[in-house]
């Protein structure tokens, strides 16, 4: 006997989950793909993938490279995820914010959220200097690797972290980046306790972070403000009031986001320095 679908099997369009799913194949180090490897991935036969692709691509979701056959993401992906950033709160609010946080240090701000194991930029204002050009909207880095991912991951104990996180050893991207979920622990409960975290050269050579959380109504990290300095040490005179300037964007974009008077969100000690 055939087996009951469910009240959601029902409502699913198989067709268009995977229209979906043949889209979130493309990644940033995978932007060509071909319909042979789109239809190994999605174990369809080449004959749907096709038709999958000829229909993406008369929506521009997808375009053919040259006259070969791979294809990468067409630009109706981009104005889909401008779009659902322009519609984001927090981008809204954070604009004003990051503009007036750049205008006071001079260097490059940023609004950043978690995806998963990722942590993604949704929006940006350029510094002054003309010669460093900092990383872009949409950019991911890894969450267990980078301070700001540090800060984002603050709300989830061992247990939800190891959920996360599986594998046995975290994947290492330099000598300061985690070895194990413990590990990883240790670093976000030590931002935490100090209310925002400082990197300088910690993940990408020649570049020091320095990022705030944002809280929304419940008291949980939402996002993060940060800003990039290009430079492997910034003076502790320097520091320290960056780290101020920091601290109060983010304390204004938490404001903004419960539409309450500016406060922050962890009880945090007096600003120590930190350069992990």
């Amino acid at each position: 006997m055939a087996t009951e679908k469910t009240t959601d099997d029902r409502y699913t369009v198989p067709a268009l989950m995977r229209g979906l799913q043949l889209l979130m194949l493309f990644k940033r180090d995978e932007r060509e793909l071909t319909g042979a490897e789109i239809s190994r991935r999605l174990e369809l036969p080449r004959a749907s993938v096709f038709r999958m692709l000829q229909t993406l691509e008369q929506g521009g979701f997808v375009e053919r490279v040259g006259d070969g056959a791979s294809y990468k993401l067409g630009l109706a992906v981009l104005r889909l995820g401008f779009e659902f950033l322009a519609s984001m709160e927090l981008t809204e609010h954070g604009r004003p914010v990051i503009e007036a946080l750049r205008d006071a240090c001079g260097y490059s701000a940023h609004v950043v959220v978690r995806d998963g194991r990722e942590a993604v930029f949704i929006a940006k204002v350029a510094g002054r200097s003309a010669l460093f050009h900092s990383i872009q909207v949409g950019a991911r880095l890894p969450a267990h690797a980078t301070v700001l991912g540090r800060l984002l991951l603050s709300d989830l104990d061992l247990a939800a972290l190891r959920k996360l996180y599986p594998e046995a050893t975290l994947p290492s991207y330099t000598p300061r980046t985690p070895a194990t979920v413990e590990q990883l622990k240790l670093l976000i409960d030590e931002d935490r306790a100090r209310g925002y975290a400082v990197s300088q050269g910690g993940f990408e050579t020649g570049i020091s972070t320095i990022a705030a959380p944002v809280f929304n109504d419940q008291g949980e990290v939402a996002a993060a403000v940060s800003i990039t300095v290009p430079a492997q040490q910034v003076q502790p005179d320097e520091l320290e009031t960056l780290v101020q300037h920091v601290r109060e964007a983010a304390d204004r974009l938490t404001a903004r986001i419960r539409h309450t008077p500016e406060r922050g969100g962890w009880q945090t000690k007096p600003t120590e320095k930190n350069t992990a």
